[in-house]
Formats: C-alpha cells, sequence, structure tokens
C-alpha cells in the first residue's frame, strides 16, 4: 500500500510540474514548436482515475478525517464517490490537500 500511495504521490508531483511549466511558458509568452502535441501530453498527465482519488480521501479517513471527507464528497453533490463524475476529480483532490 505504501509503494502505491508513493506512486501516485510521484504521478501527482509531475502532474504539478508539467503544470508550472505550461504556465511559465504562458508568462513568458513562449510557446512551444507544437504546441498541440504540448497540450495533448499535459493533457494526458492531468488524467486523475478514481483509484487515486479513493487512496487519498480513505489515507485522510484513516487519519481520523472521515467526517471531512464525507462533507467533501457531499459538497460535490454526491452520497459516494463514485457518484462525482471523472472531471470533478482534480478539484476534489486540491480540496482534500487542505484537509
Amino acid at each position: 500500500m505504501r509503494r502505491n500511495q508513493l506512486l501516485r504521490e510521484i504521478a501527482n508531483d509531475l502532474r504539478n510540474v508539467a503544470d508550472t511549466i505550461h504556465k511559465l511558458l504562458e508568462d513568458l509568452d513562449c510557446e512551444p514548436k507544437d504546441s498541440k502535441e504540448t497540450e495533448i501530453k499535459v493533457s494526458a498527465v492531468k488524467e486523475i482515475t478514481l483509484e487515486e482519488v479513493r487512496a487519498k480521501l480513505a489515507a485522510l479517513s484513516q487519519d481520523g478525517r472521515q467526517t471531512q471527507v464525507k462533507a467533501l464528497i457531499t459538497e460535490f453533490g454526491a452520497k459516494k464517490l463514485s457518484d462525482i463524475p471523472s472531471s470533478k476529480y482534480q478539484e476534489l483532490l486540491e480540496k482534500a490537500e487542505v484537509l
């Protein structure tokens, strides 16, 4: 379990690095030579799975934040995690990081 959690954290860190590089390029008004290819790669990296979200929320629950996790799921208009659309996973993880 710890290995999987570590791998998820590394994947999340890599997503953050990719986002930061993309923002820096925008700020510097420098477009990569093939911006469509870069956008596709960044989009592919950003895809978050239900398993990743479930692992993060499970870890928070085990740390005694079960009530807050439940409130977070409810905040997204769902009764259970699987009811939340995958398009909201990034936002959900960002809010979970604050807990």
